[in-house]
């Protein structure tokens, strides 16, 4: 069955240049890219795409972090996207992703990730209309 996920550039891949291998990396996994934009996040946008983290130790340096610099927000659609995306992606701390994921092979530390992905269907439903309302 498809579905689709939500995927976010986070400003450190923007800033080394990254997009390009990172998003040619869904596509050559056989998932469709349906919208794609570039953009400063403003405070609405990150709240709610992070509100379930509200409160926690991290929370402002989170948002700090993606407020820093412009991102890369986009929308993948294919048979299990959320979980194929969740496999490409890797482990939220780079240190522990494996090689040949995008935070093994990216990332940096575990505050500069690289990308953010949608981590059910549940999220993904919630967090593209963050990012591109109206989208059908």
């Amino acid at each position: 069955m498809s579905e689709r996920t939500f995927v976010m550039l986070k400003p450190d891949a923007v800033r080394r240049g990254l997009a390009g291998r990172i998003l040619q990396r869904l596509e050559d996994a056989g998932l469709r890219m349906v919208a794609k934009q570039r953009l400063d996040v403003n405070e609405a946008q990150s709240g709610a795409l992070y509100a379930e983290h509200e409160g926690k130790l991290f929370y402002d340096s989170l948002l700090t972090y993606v407020h820093s610099g412009p991102v890369i927000a986009t929308v993948w659609e294919g048979p299990g996207a959320v979980a194929l995306v969740r496999k490409l992606i890797g482990a939220t701390n780079p240190a522990e992703a494996a090689p040949g994921t995008i935070r093994g092979d990216f990332g940096l530390a575990i505050d500069e990730n690289v990308v953010h992905g949608s981590d059910s269907v549940q999220s993904a439903e919630r967090e593209i209309p963050i990012f591109f309302p109206g989208l059908d």
